[in-house]
C-alpha cells in the first residue's frame, strides 16, 4: 500500500481559495442531501496540552478522513488530516493542515456570505487581525465585490500589519484600520468576528438592518463574541452543523439557556443550501452564520489537494 505525505508548503501551493470555496460548498450541499456525514470534534486533555479529533465521510468524492491536532500554551499547534479512500478504505494521504484549516474556515464564510448576505453587499467589517482574519477577507472578496474593508483589533499594530500585508499581495479594496470595534461594524454590509475574546463584546445596538455576520472566533462553550441581545437581533441564525453547534457554539449558549432563541428556529447551512429552508427573505433582515469548523470541510479540501498532488507528482510516497 502506498500513502502520499503532503507537507504544508505543498498544501499552500495547491489549495487556492477558489478551490477551497468550491470544495466546501460541495461538501455542505452533500450534508444537506444526506450524502455526507460529519462527526463533531472531541477533545482530551493532559495537565499541559489538549488533543482534538473530528471525522467525516463524503460519498460523492469517495473520501473519508479525520482531522487531528494538538495544542498547548507553550508550543505551536500541530494540525494533520488523514485521507482514506471511500471505497476500499485505503489510506490515501497524510497532510499537514495548518493552512488547510485556515483556508477552509474562510471558504465556509464565503459560502455562507454568498447565500445569506445581500446581493449588493460591498463593505466588510472585520473584528480581529489574527491568522484567521486574513483568509476571511480573501474568501469573502471572491463572493462579493468589496469596495471597502474596515479592520479592528485589540492590537493596532497587528491590524496595520495585516492591512499592509494584504495590500502588498495585491488586495485592491482599501482597508481602513479602526481604533474602536464599533467603527468596524457600523455601516458595514458584512461582518466577521474573528477574535480570541472570552467575554462577548459585540453589542446589539451596533448592528444594523441588512447586515450579514460570520461569527467564527469561538468554538467553545463559555466563550462568545456576540452579546446575547445581539444574537437576538438576528432574524435568521444558521450554523454549520447542528450537532457540533450544540457542543461548541458559545455565542448561542446564553441566548438558548435564557430561552431568547430556540433550536427550532436555527437552521443548518447544508439543508438550507439545497432548499429545505428559506434563506434571506428581504434586504432588511440581519443574518448570522455561526461557524465552528467541520471535519467535512477538511476532508473535502484534503481530497482536492491529494488529487492535485498526485497529478503533479508532488508529495512523498511512502510504501507500507
Amino acid at each position: 500500500m502506498e500513502t502520499l505525505l503532503i507537507n504544508e508548503e505543498e498544501v499552500v501551493r495547491l489549495l487556492s481559495m477558489d478551490r477551497a470555496i468550491n470544495a466546501v460548498e460541495g461538501a455542505f450541499k452533500k450534508l444537506g442531501l444526506e450524502e455526507a456525514s460529519n462527526i463533531p470534534r472531541a477533545r482530551a486533555v493532559t495537565d499541559h496540552a489538549q488533543i482534538h479529533l473530528m471525522g467525516a465521510s463524503h460519498k460523492t468524492a469517495s473520501a473519508m478522513g479525520a482531522k487531528i491536532y494538538a495544542t498547548s500554551r507553550k508550543h505551536p499547534a500541530q494540525f494533520f488530516v488523514t485521507l482514506f479512500d471511500g471505497k476500499n478504505a485505503r489510506l490515501l494521504a497524510l497532510l499537514q493542515a495548518d493552512h488547510l484549516g485556515r483556508i477552509r474556515t474562510g471558504a465556509a464564510s464565503a459560502v455562507a456570505t454568498r447565500l445569506l448576505a445581500r446581493s449588493d453587499a460591498e463593505s466588510l467589517g472585520v473584528l480581529g487581525a489574527g491568522r484567521q482574519a486574513k483568509t476571511q477577507i480573501q474568501a469573502i472578496s471572491l463572493v462579493r465585490s468589496l469596495r471597502l474593508v474596515r479592520l479592528w483589533s485589540r492590537s493596532m499594530d497587528r491590524a496595520s500589519a495585516l492591512a499592509a500585508e494584504l495590500k502588498q499581495e495585491g488586495f485592491s479594496p482599501p482597508i481602513e484600520v479602526q481604533a474602536q470595534p464599533l467603527d468596524a461594524v457600523r455601516g458595514m454590509d458584512i461582518l466577521v468576528t474573528a477574535t480570541s475574546a472570552t467575554d462577548p463584546f459585540v453589542e446589539a445596538d451596533w448592528l444594523e438592518p441588512g447586515q450579514h455576520i460570520n461569527a467564527i472566533g469561538s468554538n467553545y462553550l463559555g466563550r462568545a463574541e456576540l452579546q446575547p441581545k445581539a444574537v437576538c437581533r438576528c432574524d435568521l441564525i444558521v450554523v454549520d452543523h447542528r450537532d457540533q453547534a450544540k457542543l461548541e457554539s458559545g455565542d448561542l449558549e446564553k441566548p438558548l439557556e435564557d430561552k431568547l432563541i430556540h433550536w427550532a428556529a436555527i437552521r443548518d447551512l447544508g439543508p438550507l443550501m439545497v432548499g429545505r429552508y428559506p434563506g434571506r427573505e428581504n434586504p432588511h433582515q440581519i443574518t448570522l452564520f455561526k461557524s465552528n469548523g467541520l471535519a467535512i470541510q477538511d476532508v473535502a479540501c484534503a481530497k482536492v489537494v491529494h488529487d492535485l498532488a498526485r497529478d503533479q507528482g508532488l508529495g512523498k510516497v511512502v510504501s507500507w
